[in-house]
């Protein structure tokens, strides 16, 4: 096609309009939503809900259904959690109090509605750092991922960790998460044990000198173990889609 009728065909509104909403949804104002993206790059997008007022977020909600049977809300509060209750109908409402995470569904709950596809392990270091394990939780189960859970494991009882290394070898897991606050070693420890790509989250959990995090982040970061990937500050999310990530590239 002429370029020239490439621009007389962008100039017509309605037929920018149309190639607009091909590549996203505008929400009144206050989101686009890439409702392509799981298609393009193998992942959905998610709802961050921190920040947001109850009725935006069910506003986005409401928008992201049209087009999908299934969204993930990440970092959910109880006044998030009692608008999608209260304006959603007709919608499974999953909620992860733990994790502060929702899972909004028509239907099939995976990115692209096929089987399940990968298998995790989740470890943390201690009680303290399961909320962001949960957070990783519902996203890799939401993405289609078994999920296989060892929480309280650390260094400063080494020897809880030897069935659960023991099971994740039997398993067959695509990817471990580890999540850890404190000084964070963990990540390393684990990837020194096993042939499977570690992805290491540091939490905010510690006392003054950690500095919300930062210490964990900078010593998983100098992890002496090769083969650990470190992901940012109470990032589960972001960890739950790297491993689906390798799971779908390795059993593809």
């Amino acid at each position: 096609m002429e370029m020239t009728r490439i621009d007389e065909l962008l100039e017509n509104q309605d037929i920018a309009r149309l190639l607009r909403e091909l590549l996203f949804k505008e929400v009144d104002g206050i989101a686009r939503i890439d409702h392509n993206r799981c298609i393009r790059a193998g992942k959905p997008e998610a709802i961050l809900a921190e920040f947001k007022e109850p009725d935006e977020v069910v506003k986005i909600a409401k928008k992201y259904l049209e087009f999908s049977d299934s969204v993930l809300i990440t970092r959910a509060n109880r006044d998030h959690i009692e608008a999608l209750r209260k304006e959603l109908d007709g919608v499974d409402i999953a909620i992860n109090e733990k994790g502060r995470t929702v899972i909004l569904s028509k239907g099939k709950g995976e990115c692209d509605g096929k089987k399940k596809v990968g298998k995790l392990a989740i470890l943390t270091a201690g009680t303290s750092d399961i909320p962001v394990a949960e957070e990783a939780a519902s996203t890799a189960e939401f993405l289609g991922m078994e999920v296989l859970k060892f929480y309280d494991v650390g260094v400063a009882g080494i020897h809880r960790l030897v069935e659960p290394i023991r099971k994740i070898c039997e398993e067959n897991v695509d990817a471990i998460i580890v999540v850890a606050g404190m000084e964070g070693a963990l990540p390393s420890v684990v990837a020194g044990l096993v042939d499977i790509p570690v992805i290491a989250v540091p939490t905010s959990i510690g006392y003054g000198t950690n500095l919300g995090g930062l210490t964990t982040l900078f010593a998983m970061l100098q992890s002496c173990s090769s083969g650990v990937a470190v992901v940012n500050i109470d990032n589960g999310f972001g960890a739950a889609v790297f491993a689906h990530l390798i799971a779908r590239r390795v059993r593809k």
